[in-house]
């Protein structure tokens, strides 16, 4: 789906963490494959792993050992993968390409920004200083910030309040469809980005998403103020 204007002011662009605004997988998964290496498994491909990586331990798990969260073994592997990571939590990852410009366009028009991730507040602000963007995000969301995270609407709207503005001046972009659920929940423009990790479950264009775009900059134009 091509880019369009908005044809109503935005003020505020929110972004999902992992899979959206960084590509965190290569560090995910080197995590999980450090714990498979443990076990006397072979380390499995990042290629493998990427499209599950939006679903956090969850789906590096399901894909790593074909277990889910009422397993016996769940918790401990969980606590044993999440420790590499806490260990090496921005050796490869970076933001994708040109997202960097998308964040300096939006300063330079006045568009506040923040970040509303289902990532627990222990590792998301680690990585946000390795990335250079803990001053510059207008907002902070993690997984354990409100009660409920993503897809029920409570850390978009949460998000919204801390920055001043109402749920309908903002967009959300994610590359899961929990994240346009919880955006159309929270009254917001859902934005899903085609770059993501999206997985193999449903089809993006299936999501309900207001919009897809295929890079970071298309925002812009969406925006209507692209170069």
């Amino acid at each position: 789906m091509s880019a369009r204007a908005i044809d109503r002011p935005v003020l505020c662009v929110l972004f999902d963490l992992d899979g959206t605004l960084a590509d965190t997988a290569p560090d995910l998964g080197a995590a999980l494959n450090r714990t498979r290496v443990e076990d006397g498994l072979a380390a499995l491909p990042l290629a493998q792993l990427r499209p599950v990586t939006s679903q956090g331990v969850r789906g590096l798990l399901r894909e790593g050992y074909d277990i889910y969260p009422d397993h016996e073994r769940y918790a401990h592997l969980a606590d044993r993968v999440l420790r590499h990571y806490a260990e090496n939590i921005c050796v490869h990852t970076s933001l994708f390409a040109d997202m960097n410009s998308l964040l300096m366009q939006l300063d330079a028009a006045g568009i506040r920004w923040g970040i509303v991730t289902n990532k627990h507040t222990r590792f998301t602000t680690p990585l946000l200083a390795a990335l250079g963007l803990t001053q510059r995000a207008a907002c902070v969301v993690s997984g354990d910030t409100t009660p409920r995270p993503k897809p029920a609407p409570e850390p978009l709207l949460h998000a919204a309040r801390e920055i001043g503005v109402a749920p309908g001046q903002c967009v959300y972009l994610g590359d899961d469809e929990r994240d346009i659920v919880a955006a159309r929940a929270a009254g917001m423009p859902a934005i899903a980005t085609r770059w993501g990790y999206i997985g193999t479950d449903k089809l993006i264009e299936d999501w309900g998403a207001d919009l897809i775009i295929d890079q970071p900059l298309d925002l812009m134009d969406y925006l209507g103020i692209g170069a």
